[in-house]
């Protein structure tokens, strides 16, 4: 297994008087895509909020390339290279896709190169460039959301359930899309709750309960091993072709 980019090591996270994270262990290779499953409430999206920064760990570290980023805030956690997109996609409706866009480009105007190649992932944005992002469907609005994160080179993004009631051609497009992500050096930690794209686009997998990592392994066992995934969630791959 390649060597770890980011790992969590006994993180706790407490949201006013509720504690959520149990000790989370967690260890993400770098390159390729890490899939972070689990029923509802697991914990899974806490668990992304707390790597950004975005809620403080309350116990525990988080090292990214070696480094403890847990007492960091959320901008210096950006500017090592780390991107979150999550579920609420997190743009701005009242401005165009390209305003969009260039606000989420920190260091100046994008790369056009890297900015066609977007716009190739993802066609719709090239389309509705100089559109209301509030204008989009919700599709084209996670589009949108996922290209935000990655208008600069980034080598770690945190998605949280891209294709959350989304329909069947976009969550096809969105996983081709991801799916030449992957081939690039960013590594993509993802929560998603559509099996099909998990066994699709992942590498390995971690999967939570209750605040903590109760399983970790390669995604093609889990995929394989109907047996564990009902132990381990309640439900089966083979039931979300």
């Amino acid at each position: 297994m390649p060597e770890a980019l980011l790992t969590l090591d006994g993180v706790h996270t407490h949201i006013g008087p509720y504690h959520i994270l149990h000790g989370v262990d967690l260890e993400v290779p770098a390159g390729g895509v890490a899939m972070l499953l689990g029923r509802n409430g697991a914990g899974k999206t806490t668990t992304l909020r707390t790597i950004m920064g975005l809620w403080k760990a309350s116990a525990g570290t988080i090292r990214f390339h070696g480094r403890d980023i847990a007492g960091l805030d959320t901008p210096a956690i950006a500017k090592l290279g780390i991107a979150f997109v999550p579920e609420d996609m997190g743009i701005f409706t009242d401005l165009t896709v390209q305003e969009n866009m260039m606000l989420a480009a920190r260091s100046g105007a994008p790369d056009r190169p890297r900015l066609n190649w977007i716009c190739d992932l993802f066609p719709p944005l090239r389309t509705f460039w100089h559109s209301p992002a509030g204008t989009l469907s919700g599709g084209q609005k996670q589009m949108l959301s996922v290209a935000r994160a990655i208008i600069e080179p980034r080598a770690l993004i945190l998605i949280d359930e891209p294709t959350k009631g989304l329909a069947p051609a976009i969550i096809k497009a969105m996983t081709a899309a991801l799916r030449q992500l992957k081939e690039t050096d960013t590594t993509i930690l993802l929560v998603e709750q559509n099996f099909s794209m998990a066994r699709a686009l992942g590498d390995t997998v971690a999967v939570m309960d209750d605040g903590r990592i109760i399983h970790e392994g390669d995604m093609a066992d889990l995929s394989a091993d109907a047996g564990l995934q009902e132990r381990l969630m309640g439900l089966s791959l083979e039931a979300h072709q």
